[in-house]
Formats: structure tokens, sequence, C-alpha cells
């Protein structure tokens, strides 16, 4: 029986995503959790608060793509301007605005960077409490489908309130807020102000924003036990040090609903860009379709595959879509979904498959460049499947294609940079082409399989097969020994056997 797995990995494995698309480096989240944790010690909270604190500090930030679309519309870039806000969101108005505004369409010519500057003081505070009311919303929806208590899910709606009553989104005042989500406020901006300003900064903003923005009591706390909150802040392995505090009993996910948790990561991320909704689930049931022996590990890199997109800034109209520096953040999108995945033991093996969703047989993909032989059998669909949705996707200023159009756009990426089975297999997999003009072969073999048989009939070696194919040895290795078990034989001369008598050479 496959043993429960740990919900807090995932947790802080999602944290991760969350910290890239709220412009913070990563980890910032885990320790904020562990500085929430001191906080909550200091008070004499109870062990129902501290689990509730544990997760809302990790899942605080869980619907910050819910919202980024609009940000970007209102700033030019919604991870700059959330880098800008994190460490005055509890500081006056007037301060808040000096601090924000320089950030507002930074990276534009001077007439778009005055026009969004203008908007965003005309409409940024309603703008942003509809932001964060859907940021609130989406985190509670997800938090649900994580099995997330009530509690917590509670804490994660009234995250952005303050004590009085100048929060978002409704308004809450005192202790009408949850008290893990006050105390989770005060320990995210403790992490982010001594990180970016020291000791005194962070004395400073708990003196300012008690019975402001803070819970007086609470700011209170913080003053008297600084030292170790800031101990906390710089903890060398957070990662460890938050899987170690979880609170009892250990939370756990039945591994049946695996797919359930990665479904979530895959709707995190893609509501990032509102054209891109549903993108991951389709690119999982491509691939798992293209390739059904491998379908389980298919279908769930696919819905993990693009956690890294987080860390891209939004579409938004202003031009900068398209520059170099818009295009080197989209190239390592890959890798920081790799990052991310390898951090749990369960997804750790999708981890390098999901890092070469964009990697192409030429050698002209990204992150890494990797070309044929690097690729294996299960990246090259994977990167068919990724690359015939984001054809179908609806860009501004193209319309949108047919199914039948964005075949024929995939198909001309063979041979060169998509494999032609692959790409073969995943339009298949859509019901967009049929492969009835190919032989139905015998014992359930594939196309590539055939190809593969008929190369070590004639005593080619698995690396021969692999440089003659343009195919890694593991790739042929695999091909084979799926190959042996398909006709249920053990050795060269029996597969040849078989392949003559079928006439298949």
């Amino acid at each position: 029986m496959t043993p429960p797995l740990r919900l807090a990995e995932f947790i802080a494995a999602i944290s991760l995503a969350t910290d890239l698309g709220m412009g913070q480096p990563l980890e910032q989240g885990l320790r904020t959790c562990l500085v929430a944790l001191e906080l909550a010690d200091s008070t004499g909270a109870s062990p129902e608060t501290h689990a509730e604190v544990y997760y809302t500090a990790l899942l605080r930030f869980l619907g910050c793509t819910a919202d980024a679309h609009e940000s970007a519309e209102l700033s030019g870039d919604d991870i700059a301007l959330r880098a800008a806000i994190a460490p005055v969101l509890g500081a006056s108005p007037v301060r808040l605005l000096r601090t924000v505004l320089p950030a507002v369409g930074a990276e534009f010519p001077a007439g778009r960077r005055a026009a969004l500057r203008a908007g965003f003081l005309a409409t940024g505070p309603s703008r942003m409490r509809a932001g964060v009311r859907a940021h609130c919303e989406a985190a509670e929806m997800l938090a649900l489908r994580l099995e997330i208590a009530q509690g917590t899910r509670a804490a994660l709606a009234a995250a952005f309130e303050q004590w009085d009553g100048r929060g978002f989104p409704d308004g809450l005042r005192s202790e009408a807020i949850p008290l893990p989500a006050r105390i989770v406020a005060v320990a995210r901006d403790v992490e982010v102000i001594a990180r970016l300003g020291g000791r005194d900064a962070v004395a400073d903003a708990l003196r300012q924003r008690a019975g402001h923005a803070y819970d007086p009591r609470l700011a209170a706390a913080a003053l008297a036990h600084l030292d170790g909150l800031l101990e906390a802040a710089q903890a060398e392995q957070p990662w460890d040090a938050v899987l170690a505090r979880e609170p009892l009993p250990v939370a756990e996910i039945r591994a049946d609903r695996l797919d359930t948790v990665l479904a979530v990561f895959a709707d995190f991320a893609d509501l990032k860009d509102p054209v891109r909704a549903g993108f991951s689930r389709d690119v999982a049931l491509l691939a798992a379709g293209a390739h059904p022996d491998e379908g389980p590990l298919l279908a769930r890199t696919g819905l993990a595959e693009d956690l890294g997109r987080v860390a891209v800034p939004s579409r938004f109209d202003g031009g900068r879509l398209g520059s170099p520096a818009h295009y080197e953040r989209l190239r390592l999108h890959p890798y920081y979904s790799e990052r991310i995945l390898s951090r749990v033991r369960t997804t750790a093996p999708l981890a390098k498959l999901a890092s070469l969703h964009h990697e192409r047989l030429d050698g002209s993909g990204y992150y890494r460049g990797s070309a044929g032989p690097e690729l294996p059998w299960e990246a090259r669909v994977l990167a068919a499947a990724d690359a015939f949705r984001e054809l179908l996707l609806e860009v501004p200023g193209r319309p949108a294609r047919t199914l039948a159009q964005a075949a024929d756009v995939l198909a001309s990426l063979v041979p060169g940079r998509l494999d032609r089975d692959a790409v073969d297999a995943v339009l298949a997999a859509a019901g967009v082409r049929d492969r009835r003009t190919r032989p139905a072969w015998p014992a359930g073999l594939t196309e590539r399989e055939v190809e593969v048989l008929r190369l070590i009939c004639r005593g080619a070696t698995k690396k021969d097969v692999a440089v003659a194919l343009t195919i890694s040895p593991s790739t042929a290795d695999h091909h084979i020994r799926h190959i042996y078990a398909k006709i249920g034989v053990s050795s060269r001369a029996a597969a040849t056997l078989f392949a003559v008598e079928r006439d298949l050479l």
C-alpha cells in the first residue's frame, strides 16, 4: 500500500511559487512561517492557533495569481508592483504611495509611464480592493481543495485586513480579524523589513503601525521578542525547519488524491494569465493520451510543469511583452518549476521532466538548450503537447486558430524542432489526426518501436539505436524493454524471429 503523502511538503512547495509571484526571494514564505510561529509562541497561543498560523503563513499568497493580470494593467508589471508594496503594505497611505508610485511603469517610456501613474492615482485604491478580494477568494477556494481546515481558510479570507479597519477586502476591525491573520501580517512584515532595512527599521515599523495595521498587543509582543523573531527570519535551512515545526498530528494526503493536489498547482499557475485558463490540465490530458504507457507520469508532470510561470510578469498593454528582459524571465520558468518540484519527495521524479517541456530537438529550446539525444521520449511527448496547446491560445492581435490549423503549424515543426512520432501521438490524442494510413503493428507496437525493433534485429546496440534515432541511450533502453515485454521475448534472436515471421523487416 502506498504511504500517505505529507501535506506540509506540498504547501511549502507552493509557498515557493507564491514567493516568485510576489517578487520575493525563494523561501521568503518559509521564513515568514518560522517568524509567525515564534510570535505565536510569545503570546501563549493555543495549539489550534499554532496550526492555523502555520498554514496561514505558508498559504497567505495562494491567491496571488488571481489578480496578477489586473495588477499588470494597473501598474505595467504585477511583480514589480508587489515587490514595491511588500515593505510598506502596513505603512501610512502617504508612505505607501511615495514608495509604490515610482515602481508604476518604471521601465516604460515617459508617456506610457505618466499614463500608468495617473491611472494608479485615480483608480488604484478601488482596483486594489477588488484585486485583494479576488486574491482572498481564490486562496480560500484552492485551500478548500487541499482540504485545509476552516479556521485557516477564514484567516486567508482576512489576510489583508488591518486592525484599524482600513484593510482589504472587507474593512474588518480589531478582534473581528482572525488571530492567525493578525499574527502572520506582523510576521511577514518583520521578515521583509528586516531583510531590506535591518533591525531598527523593523522596530520603527512595529511602533508606527501598532494600533493601525497591527494588533497593538502583537506589535508589543514582537518588540519584546524581536531578537528571537529576527533569528527565525534568518534561518539557514528554512525548508527543513518549517517541516520540523509542523503542528501535530502531521496532516496527510491520501495517495489517491495526488492528482487533485497537482491540479491545484496547475490552476494556481494558469490563473496568472486569463488566456491560459485550463492550459496545464489540457497539456496533462494530451500528453497522457499520447503515451498511455507513461500516462500517470506525463499527466502529473503536465499539471505541474508551469509552476515557474508565476515568476513571469503577466500580459499587459504597453510593449514590454516580447522584450529581451521579458523573454529571459520566460525562458527561466522551467528552471523554477524544476526547483520547486524537486523539493517534494513525491514530485521530485517529475522535476527533471517538467524542466524539459520547452526543449527542442535542434537545441533551440529553453532553459537548458538540450538537443536530441538528451531528450527522453517522455520529454518529447510533453513538449509536443505543450506546443500544441500553446498554438491554440487566443493571443491579442492574432485570430484564434482552429484545431486543424494548430495541427498544421505543429506538424511544420517536424523534422527539426519536435519529434515526428511525438507530434503524431499528440495529434491523435487530440482527435485531430489519426493513424489509419499507417499499418496496425502487431502486439501493440508503435511506429517508433518498430523502428527500434528493425535496428536491434540487424545487430544494433543500444548506443547504435540512440545515435540512429537521435535519442539518449536510456531512452533506447526504455524502448527495447517495452518491445520485449509487448512481444513476449527476452533476447535479440527471439525478437528477430518475431519480426521476420510478421514481415516487419
